[in-house]
């Protein structure tokens, strides 16, 4: 009888989804908007965020810049999986406007008061962890075997947003100042939560929120940890989690100072990073799009994600290794072709998730990838003053003169990126053990157990009782 009801109420669910798809109020299209928004906000502020960082702390500049983000990405790292779990109980509007806004919220900040964008900065990685809300909300409206593309396509608009806002900022900067960079990136954070605030619309049906007004609701149907709590005892979950951390570690790190090592390191122009960057931006949106949609079809989802870490690592091998600017370029390409590793692994953890669970499983991904950005920047810089490798310029950097000396000490010219290739090599040992297929699950959350207690029906006419020691968190799917 329970087993009837449950299968009753998933259908239902699937039914509310489609008629809010038919009527159309929440779209992939929205998720797209709010994230382009966003990262093309933060993008123009890359040269000025750059200056700023260099003027405030003249002569720690990196060794800040990692202190910044590592509080940062640890703050994220803790709330990520509570917000998403929130959402889960909640519904996500709230909570994407909550996420916006704090995001958001440091970068008028960047020309009235260096110090405080810094600090707010740090401590809005409590609340910026847009993206496992943003998922969450895709996952809603999806079905499961649409759900890749959608990932695909929301990581493809990060990509996209930054191809052009870097330049686009560089250049207002050195036209026009810095001043006046930050102003429109301010007018287009406030747009973004604004458009969250009237245009967005609560993915999440009304029966599967716990919070309806004017109904009761206990600490044990609201309590975020007990979603956490299964999360953790799942093993397919944490290989998973494990996986993200390993590959997205030296990814992370990756960002914080490669722009610098092509131009001190491989003798890169201005100009060729520019270039570079907008390659690599292109190629990763097709890889996003098509790519990752043909391969999911093909090959599976578990596949596509080994066949996205294997990319990874020979990118990161290449840049180690690698000492000429056509290397590097080959290498970009590669790069680009190994983007599809993050949507693949959000696409599988939703496919095999409950849907009141994908806001705190979408939470610990995105929570990782926040302790990830707060970790590689530090450990790359590290190795990189261990190999004596030093990237002080700010400014648009000209090429170092060759000597034989400097290319004597060049044997392997980016240790760190090796580094981050063996750290990708154990991410790809342990993605190989994910299991293809999940032993069958029963519904773990309480909406359900709530929605039997309101029916009156029990097994053996008894209030029910949480299974939840003995219940894995992931359902039975074919990936």
């Amino acid at each position: 009888m329970r087993q009837e009801i449950r299968k009753r109420n998933q259908k239902s669910f699937v039914k509310s989804v489609m008629e809010q798809r038919s009527a159309g109020r929440p779209k992939v299209a929205h998720a797209v908007v709010v994230i382009f928004m966003e990262f093309f906000a933060w993008g123009l502020l890359t040269t000025p965020m750059l200056t700023v960082l260099h003027k405030t702390f003249p002569q720690h500049t990196f060794l800040m810049n990692g202190l910044i983000q590592g509080v940062k990405g640890f703050l994220s790292f803790m709330s990520a999986p509570l917000i998403g779990a929130l959402s889960d109980v909640w519904g996500r509007k709230s909570f994407l406007l909550l996420t916006v806004f704090f995001t958001c919220a440091p970068i008028p900040l960047m020309r009235l008061s260096p110090w405080c964008f810094f600090a707010l900065m740090s401590v809005s990685g409590l609340f910026a962890v847009t993206f496992s809300v943003i998922f969450a909300y895709v996952a809603d409206i999806t079905e499961e075997h649409e759900r890749s593309t959608a990932y695909g396509l929301v990581s493809a608009t990060f990509a996209a947003s930054l191809v052009t806002s870097p330049a686009i900022g560089a250049f207002l900067s050195l036209r026009y100042g810095d001043s006046l960079v930050v102003l429109l990136a301010t007018i287009i954070a406030v747009a973004d939560i604004l458009f969250v605030l009237l245009v967005v619309p609560e993915s999440l049906p009304d029966k599967m929120r716990l919070s309806s007004w004017g109904l009761p609701i206990s600490w044990e149907q609201a309590d975020p940890f007990a979603s956490l709590r299964k999360v953790g005892k799942d093993s397919t979950v944490l290989l998973i989690c494990v996986t993200v951390f390993l590959s997205y570690l030296p990814e992370a790190g990756q960002y914080s100072s490669f722009f610098l090592y092509l131009g001190q390191v491989i003798n890169f122009s201005s100009e060729a990073i520019a270039g570079f960057i907008a390659m690599v931006g292109i190629l990763s949106i097709g890889a996003q799009t098509l790519l990752l949609s043909v391969l999911m079809k093909k090959i599976g989802n578990k596949s596509t994600v080994l066949l996205g870490l294997g990319f990874q690592l020979f990118q990161l091998a290449w840049y180690g290794f690698g000492s000429e600017p056509w290397m590097m370029w080959a290498a970009g390409a590669v790069a680009a072709l190994s983007s599809i590793t993050f949507p693949s692994v959000s696409a599988l953890v939703s496919r095999c998730t409950d849907h009141d669970q994908q806001g705190a499983v979408q939470g610990m991904i995105t929570g990782i990838r926040g302790l990830c950005n707060g970790l590689g920047p530090a450990l790359f810089g590290f190795i990189f003053f261990l190999f004596n490798v030093e990237l002080k310029e700010l400014s648009p950097v000209e090429p170092n003169p060759v000597t034989p000396d400097t290319e004597e000490k060049r044997v392997i010219p980016g240790p760190p990126f090796l580094f981050g290739a063996c750290t990708v090599l154990l991410a790809l040992l342990v993605a190989v053990f994910i299991p293809a297929q999940h032993a069958p699950a029963v519904k773990t959350c309480s909406t359900h157990v709530m929605m039997e207690s309101a029916s009156g029906v029990t097994e053996n006419g008894s209030v029910p009782v949480s299974d939840e020691d003995n219940e894995p968190l992931l359902q039975d799917s074919s990936l």
